[in-house]
């Protein structure tokens, strides 16, 4: 099968029921979604799918042959990463790509339906509620927050 990541294609042999998470790190080499809980519940996998954020884990491979999958490897200049980075939003850093991917769908998903004029304590609990399917285990949100509000 034939997978497009951060805008590679890759020729892949791979087993029907590998999920997109093992293709990506087993068979591309591309570690920066981890395997978490692996049940979709900790979002340490997530990953974007045609723009969209979804949890690699819960996702088979081989129905993704058409998709454009984004990793955070391709992410590395982007402004979420950057705001990260200036704020401090990561402690041991293992949920730090999958926080990332789904800040970066999350900002696309909310560019038609949130203006640019919601207040700051508005903009935080939205945030806050739109990242509820990413867990830190270090208790990084304090951080994480302002990171993804700065670079919307």
């Amino acid at each position: 099968m034939n997978l497009v990541v951060n805008g590679v294609e890759h020729a892949l042999d791979l087993d029907p029921r590998t999920t997109l998470l093992d293709a990506l790190r087993e068979h591309l080499h591309l570690t920066g979604a981890k395997k978490g809980c692996d049940h979709g519940q900790c979002g340490a996998c997530t990953v974007l799918l045609d723009g969209r954020r979804v949890n690699s884990c819960l996702v088979l491979a081989v129905s993704q042959q058409d998709a454009d999958v984004t990793t955070i490897e391709g992410l590395a200049e982007h402004p979420v990463q950057r705001a990260f980075l200036e704020h401090d939003g990561f402690q041991c850093g293992y949920c730090t790509p999958g926080q990332i991917c789904s800040a970066v769908g999350m900002l696309d998903e909310m560019k038609q339906g949130w203006p640019s004029a919601v207040p700051d304590d508005d903009v935080d609990r939205q945030i806050r509620e739109r990242m509820s399917g990413n867990l830190c285990r270090c208790g990084a949100y304090a951080n994480i927050v302002p990171a993804i509000a700065d670079a919307r």
